[in-house]
């Protein structure tokens, strides 16, 4: 089953001819679909989304808008990707918390995971189900995260803990007189309980206007 079988909304989808999409589908204007990925029926994948080679998405998976899904990722029952979400080369999702080749496991008692907006997942990284990883959080490259990750926290390791602090431009944040600092936008951040919040742009502000994406110089 190829693109001709996606549900397409006003702008042109991109599908390439060795992926299959199959019906029904809800596939986003814009959205690009790359060398051998398959998605599921009933899945949900927003605007201006890209999906890398050998993506698989399952029946339940809810993806959002201007997602990025690098290369040989797979998004099981269970998992949601809101706006702006990164997912590294190779990071792997699970929905299962106790697997078992000879027990059956229901779709009802898959765990739940959610990547909240503008969130980045680094490559190789596992995430174990029944997480929320906040907005704007960024996973290192490899880490293996166990609990929910609060917005804009950087965790790093095995089993993942907290190292730090990152702006909605992905760079590591500087403590100065009392608030954090990007060192590329110059943008201030202030603690709030377990999270931090940017002072200099709303919480639900895009940084791009325009719907591109930001260049950095």
């Amino acid at each position: 089953m190829k693109k001709k079988q996606a549900k397409k909304a006003g702008k042109k989808i991109s599908v390439h001819k060795s992926a299959y999409v199959d019906k029904p589908t809800r596939i986003g204007r814009g959205t690009k679909i790359w060398h051998y990925t398959h998605v599921m029926p009933k899945a949900q994948i927003g605007e201006n989304c890209v999906l890398g080679q050998n993506v698989y998405v399952a029946e339940t998976v809810v993806i959002g808008n201007n997602v990025r899904i690098q290369n040989n990722v797979s998004l099981y029952d269970g998992v949601v990707l809101e706006d702006d979400v990164f997912c590294g080369p190779s990071c792997v999702f699970t929905n299962v918390t106790r697997p078992r080749s000879e027990i059956s496991v229901g779709k009802e008692n898959f765990s739940k995971t959610l990547i909240c907006r503008g969130a980045t997942i680094g490559a190789n990284a596992t995430i174990v189900c029944g997480v929320t990883i906040g907005r704007h959080a960024f996973v290192g490259a490899g880490a293996v995260v166990t609990k929910n990750v609060p917005d804009y926290a950087l965790v790093v390791g095995i089993p993942a803990k907290h190292g730090g602090w990152v702006g909605r431009h992905g760079a590591r944040l500087k403590e100065k007189k009392g608030v954090l600092v990007c060192p590329f936008s110059g943008w201030k951040y202030k603690k709030k309980g377990k999270n931090i919040i940017c002072l200099d742009w709303d919480e639900d502000k895009p940084l791009s206007m325009n719907g591109e994406r930001v260049k950095l110089r």
